[in-house]
């Protein structure tokens, strides 16, 4: 069994619930205070381990590969060199690809780009706009059950009975045992198998092509998860109850709180900003 070394990360995305700002600024480069959202990511998937990574994007969005290019005035300012050392560390430490996809069809369509990439290889998945911040990198949870089970793996934390119709919901064989039987793509309300939500972290064979090649297309767009459901049916696939806290990045909300959480860790402005929240809440 190889070891999972290869990820991909669709960004392809138009981010159009952050509209204006997203005409112009990827979603995925939306700052945690200073920091894009997507470096994160990346930071979390070599610290998992990963060795070679590609962003599926689209045109129009060229701001992520600048990010990702040396800046020679920067780099030699010793100034503000300081500022660079992590985005440095991660690109040291994994290759990163990009490839550019015609039209955003469904993350399903963003998927079909890395297939000549994986090369038959099981391989992590995950989501440009989910951020999930904990001591142990989330993907690599997912990878020690991988390596533990030989499977795929779903990452998933419990979620509010009223979000279900959000998320892609799991489906337990048994009450004893993680692995899966199905998952439900946002399930009405009353309606979901269980309480636990897929949230943008997977690993899966590359057997998922043939299923997205499978999928039925509406309007042109399919979706990832649809094809991992039929995968379920046949391949061993357990669930990943992650530890760390989720945030939807994708959304103004869940943007907004990671901002918060993120500048209470930053010991340079968590004084100011709790002083800030006090006077507020009061």
């Amino acid at each position: 069994m190889k070891k999972i070394k290869k990820a991909v990360i669709p960004v392809g995305g138009l981010g159009t619930r952050f509209l204006p700002v997203t005409k112009a600024v990827p979603k995925e480069m939306l700052p945690i205070i200073d920091t894009p959202t997507l470096e994160y990511i990346l930071k979390e998937a070599v610290d998992s381990g990963i060795e070679e990574i590609l962003l599926i994007n689209t045109y129009g969005k060229q701001a992520i590969e600048t990010y990702l290019v040396p800046n020679v005035n920067l780099e030699k300012n010793d100034k503000y060199i300081f500022k660079l050392k992590s985005l440095e560390e991660i690109l040291a430490k994994a290759k990163i690809y990009m490839l550019y996809q015609d039209k955003p069809y469904g993350n399903g369509q963003a998927m079909m780009e890395a297939e000549a990439f994986v090369n038959g290889e099981d391989f992590a998945v995950m989501w440009g706009d989910d951020l999930i911040k904990g001591n142990i990198p989330a993907l690599k949870q997912l990878i020690d059950i991988h390596d533990k089970y030989n499977c795929n793996v779903v990452g998933v934390q419990k979620v509010n009975e009223e979000e279900v119709s959000k998320y892609g919901m799991v489906k337990f064989k048994n009450n004893e045992s993680l692995e899966l039987e199905s998952i439900v793509e946002k399930p009405a309300l009353g309606t979901s198998p269980s309480l636990y939500a897929g949230l943008g972290r997977y690993i899966v064979s590359a057997n998922v092509f043939d299923e997205l090649r499978n999928v039925k297309k509406e309007e042109g767009e399919f979706y990832f998860t649809d094809a991992l459901a039929k995968l379920i049916n046949y391949e061993k696939t357990y669930a990943c109850i992650f530890e760390g806290k989720y945030y939807d990045i994708g959304s103004q909300l869940g943007y907004i709180i990671a901002n918060i959480e993120y500048g209470l860790d930053r010991e340079d402005i968590k004084e100011k900003l709790l002083d800030y929240l006090h006077k507020k809440s009061s």
